[in-house]
């Protein structure tokens, strides 16, 4: 059905396209916010994606790719949105998808820490681990959400998890120093 409306749109059919963005529209929406952390630029990001979607979607030429070519639009228009307001260095910040129940103190702690953590990482470690753990891509529909090779995406999300360990273990190693010189003071 979806190939059906992709195609549909391809030949200019509004309708059958605003069927595909109004069922995109969250999962952008919600992958852009994860890479600028602010709702306001995510809404810019996703507006600027939908808006090139519509533009260039005569020019995709496989339908069976047009979510991998949502994503990658979204992140690209991350890029620009943070590339204008020069605010691009993202900053991911875990949203509880599920209905909300009291956090207990140590998983409000590794929260933090994990923030922490995936500040310290290069706009292209963030992309790639919001993409696969966040969005839930596969590799090979990661490496299709930024047009890379699947190769070059799996060594990505291997080095952008082996970054995000060694920057929670220096955040880990550091806290303890935090404290004593919190004590001292």
């Amino acid at each position: 059905m979806q190939s059906e409306l992709v195609d549909r749109a391809r030949r200019g059919d509004r309708e059958a396209f605003g069927i595909l963005a109004g069922g995109a529209v969250d999962r952008l929406y919600s992958t852009a916010r994860f890479i600028l952390r602010d709702n306001e630029l995510a809404e810019d990001a996703t507006q600027d994606a939908l808006i090139r979607a519509w533009r260039d979607l005569p020019s995709l030429r496989d339908v069976e790719r047009f979510e991998a070519w949502l994503y990658r639009l979204v992140v690209r228009s991350c890029a620009d949105v943070g590339r204008r307001r020069r605010r691009w260095r993202a900053e991911v910040t875990i949203v509880g998808t599920e209905p909300a129940e009291p956090d207990r103190a140590s998983e409000l702690a590794d929260r933090g820490q994990l923030e922490r953590g995936l500040r310290r990482l290069t706009d292209d470690q963030q992309a790639i681990l919001v993409l696969h753990f966040y969005a839930g891509l596969t590799p090979a529909e990661t490496a299709d959400a930024l047009d890379i090779p699947v190769g070059t995406a799996k060594s990505r999300l291997h080095y952008a998890i082996d970054a995000l360990r060694a920057a929670l273990a220096a955040d880990e190693r550091s806290a303890p120093a935090a404290l004593k010189e919190g004590r001292t003071a």
